[in-house]
């Protein structure tokens, strides 16, 4: 069966993984959990995490290298979301801030813009302050919303190519 999301973003699969080491792996937490999870409304993708149910459910149970893969999958589909949004206009001020917020240096930009963008919209400031431009020139807020629905439709186009059935 091809549905939207999965005929939408044919186009991320084979997913090539960020390697966890390094700076990448300094921006892990325990658990991708943010506290707003969508599977106990029946989403078999989390709106809040973008885990499939089985993960979360299963997530303290997994080893340290299973938990790694999801997170890879995770960090590589925020890293897409966020290039096919977001440009760097002015590396000295992003680098700036991504030392002052001690982001670390080695991981891609666009994991770096999505915490500086996590980190600014509470204070309503705009991503041009921070070297970033929005490709679609969307406020702050707008922008990391519609960044974090486009991780959200990527998340489930790879449950439905991985499992072959709808996300729904």
């Amino acid at each position: 069966m091809t549905d939207f999301y999965s005929s939408r973003w044919t186009g991320i699969f084979p997913l090539p993984l960020i390697p966890l080491a390094g700076a990448v792996k300094t921006l892990q937490r325990t658990t991708p959990c943010v506290g707003i999870c969508s599977t106990t409304y029946g989403d078999l993708v989390c709106r809040g995490c973008k885990r499939f149910a089985h993960e979360i459910v299963q997530w303290n149970a997994y080893s340290p290298e299973q938990r790694d893969v999801i997170w890879q999958r995770l960090f590589e589909l925020r890293r897409q979301a966020v290039e096919a949004a977001v440009r760097v206009i002015d590396p000295v001020r992003f680098e700036a801030f991504r030392t002052q917020r001690k982001l670390p240096e080695g991981a891609p930009w666009e994991l770096a813009a999505y915490e500086i963008l996590r980190s600014i919209v509470i204070k309503d400031q705009d991503a041009a302050e921070f070297g970033l431009q929005s490709l679609s020139g969307l406020p702050t807020l707008a922008l990391l919303r519609a960044i974090d629905a486009d991780i959200f439709h990527r998340s489930r186009a790879w449950y439905e190519h991985s499992y072959r059935v709808a996300a729904d």
